[in-house]
């Protein structure tokens, strides 16, 4: 009975709330005052309210309240990072290119059609990557301050791949990893899917709160940790040198394996040493060519200790066998001719034009961002609702991000990040000043 009685009230819920006869923002009432007033136990109506924001029509703020979410959005946008419709302003994804690069893909086509190893490339490649190209990749590791052994190298499709090979060959379901309150969407999908628990890390100004890390470490059993010192996404820290020297500290001292995402490191001029060249031993380095290249060349590369090789090349077989020998052939090409670095340039300074851009158009918001990076993060006034902002945008044809994707703990910011590199500098300028009319609707 007392489970019909549970199950009837979703349903009257959703009902109301699909119905419009709750509007969206609306505030439901307590937990204490639902289980008063319908006669239940305080455990029956959380659960209630649980299984409604699970349905995605609540959301449930710690500290705030239960509020009715804008059920009228397409499924995903601005909680999820998919293809938006055409005529849509892009700034809940990134994928920055340059004008000429289509010709120089032209130009390694033919170069690598006049090669005589051509059809070497045709068969499968050892897991790991072709020797010579794993080699490839550790030269240009050097620009970032990471001398390794080719050996140490694998050669993946792209970091996303990356990652999901490290959390796959040495962690376990559920084992525990440690993360930032505020980290990088594609791995808290990537961690959910892999059964593994992810308990945050919180977010101080410029860099994750080691000191919570640490009590953390004294109170669970936390494997590993997952970290993005060099330009964090969403927030553009860069961790100091001591914090990096903190962190590793942490981890010998628990035994935590080190997953450091560089995704984004090239856009941040004269960083600290990476965490992996402070503790090699440990570390598992993550990078890629999707955004500093073009996100359709999908090779990445992992940097591990030699005791991790074996199992990230087991891993890499059960999951595509090796990387597409044309695209990698094409990648280290460019890697070891400075075609790389000229587009790691030229990047880094366009980003830098649009985060300008973005200071001009945005003046009197406050917001989160490095200068050189392709996002920013923009908080919201206490009034607004993240789903309402997400609804009007979309329909002054500009898609964002809630700051959903991101969290890893029950609170959830009111906030969007707004990713800068998808569109021309003509469209982001239109995209950027509907941001600022509607938020300042709000304010």
């Amino acid at each position: 009975m007392a489970r019909s009685r549970y199950k009837s009230l979703v349903d009257v819920f959703a009902a109301d709330i699909r119905s419009g006869r709750w509007l969206p923002g609306t505030r439901l009432p307590t937990h204490r005052q639902l289980a008063a007033t319908e006669g239940l136990a305080l455990v029956t109506a959380t659960r209630v309210y649980a299984e409604l924001e699970a349905m995605g029509l609540v959301s449930c703020e710690t500290g705030r309240g239960t509020f009715v979410r804008e059920t009228s959005l397409p499924p995903g946008l601005g909680m999820d990072q998919k293809q938006v419709a055409v005529g849509m302003m892009d700034l809940n994804f990134n994928y920055p290119s340059l004008p000429g690069q289509a010709e120089l893909l032209r130009s390694a086509l033919r170069q690598l059609a006049s090669a005589g190893d051509l059809e070497a490339l045709l068969r499968y490649q050892p897991h790991a990557g072709r020797l010579h190209e794993r080699a490839a990749v550790a030269r240009h590791l050097r620009v970032r301050g990471l001398t390794v052994a080719a050996e140490q190298v694998l050669i993946v499709n792209g970091a996303q791949h990356g990652l999901a090979v490290t959390l796959m060959a040495l962690l376990q379901p559920g084992d525990v990893i440690a993360a930032d309150a505020l980290t990088y969407s594609g791995f808290k999908v990537l961690a959910e899917t892999l059964h593994l628990e992810i308990v945050p890390i919180p977010v101080l100004e410029q860099g994750p709160d080691l000191e919570a890390l640490e009590r953390l470490c004294r109170s669970r059993r936390v494997r590993a940790v997952y970290t993005m010192p060099t330009l964090h996404n969403p927030l553009g820290w860069v961790m100091s040198a001591e914090q990096r020297d903190h962190l590793v500290a942490i981890a010998r001292q628990h035994e935590l394996l080190i997953v450091e995402d560089a995704a984004y490191a090239f856009l941040a001029q004269d960083p600290p040493a990476p965490v992996a060249a402070l503790a090699p031993e440990r570390t598992v380095y993550v990078s890629g060519l999707s955004k500093s290249v073009a996100t359709g060349l999908r090779v990445g590369f992992v940097v591990a200790p030699t005791q991790h090789v074996a199992a990230l090349e087991r891993t890499i077989r059960a999951t595509t066998w090796n990387t597409p020998g044309v695209l990698t052939a094409i990648a280290t090409t460019w890697l070891d001719d400075g075609t790389v670095i000229q587009l790691e340039a030229e990047k880094r300074a366009d980003a830098q034009a649009r985060q300008a851009l973005a200071a001009e158009v945005l003046a009197g918001l406050r917001y989160s961002a490095h200068p050189s990076s392709y996002f920013l993060w923009l908080p919201l006034p206490e009034e607004a609702r993240p789903d309402q902002i997400v609804k009007a945008l979309m329909q002054e044809q500009v898609a964002v991000s809630t700051a959903e994707p991101f969290a890893t703990s029950a609170h959830v910011p009111h906030a969007i990040r707004l990713a800068l590199g998808s569109v021309d500098m003509h469209d982001l300028r239109v995209a950027l000043e509907k941001v600022h009319w509607v938020v300042s609707a709000y304010a």
